[in-house]
């Protein structure tokens, strides 16, 4: 379980301090629940955001604990290292947004006609209770041709929850090589 601490003081000096000493500068928050300032090491919550098997995972501050998704982060322009992150808690029941990772498996047929795998939605908005919510949407490119793609309304969203993007967007497609 990812350990970290709740902030008294949310002043910039602060957060400068803290990220100095390797923490992640941290917001939680949802619906009927007060926000909470808290830092974590970064090291630590990159890999407990890397090891999850599941949308959500558990986070203690203080004596609280905790179930918690990623839904925002910020990168550092030049570094790319991540400088802060919104998480939300995930109170079962409690019918909300949540941004669910999509991974692609297989090998497009259209890269051998000089074809390029292009995914622009990388995450996509299902509103439902978490108990609901997939862990992420693996779609099967294999059979994707040049000039063929993936739309939002080609998915079958879960049992409990509803796809918040437009029908029409494209996930994934093969495009033309230039």
């Amino acid at each position: 379980m990812l350990e970290g601490i709740i902030r008294e003081s949310i002043g910039k000096s602060n957060a400068k301090k803290l990220r100095r000493n390797g923490y992640l500068i941290a917001n939680l928050y949802a619906d009927g629940v007060d926000n909470i300032h808290a830092a974590f090491k970064q090291g630590e919550f990159i890999r407990t955001v890397r090891r999850k098997e599941n949308l959500a995972f558990p986070v203690k501050l203080g004596d609280n604990e905790y179930n918690v998704v990623v839904q925002e982060y910020q990168l550092h322009p030049v570094t790319g290292d991540i400088v802060h992150v919104d998480l939300r808690i995930a109170i079962p029941g409690q019918v909300t947004d949540y941004l669910v990772p999509v991974k692609t498996v297989g090998t497009p047929k259209g890269l051998k006609n000089k074809g390029v795998l292009v995914i622009t939605k990388r995450r996509l908005k299902v509103r439902g209770a978490i108990e609901n919510i997939p862990a992420n949407f693996t779609l099967d490119v294999s059979d994707l041709d040049r000039d063929d793609s993936i739309l939002v309304r080609d998915l079958e969203a879960p049992e409990g929850c509803r796809l918040m993007d437009r029908g029409d967007v494209s996930i994934c497609g093969v495009i033309k090589a230039r």
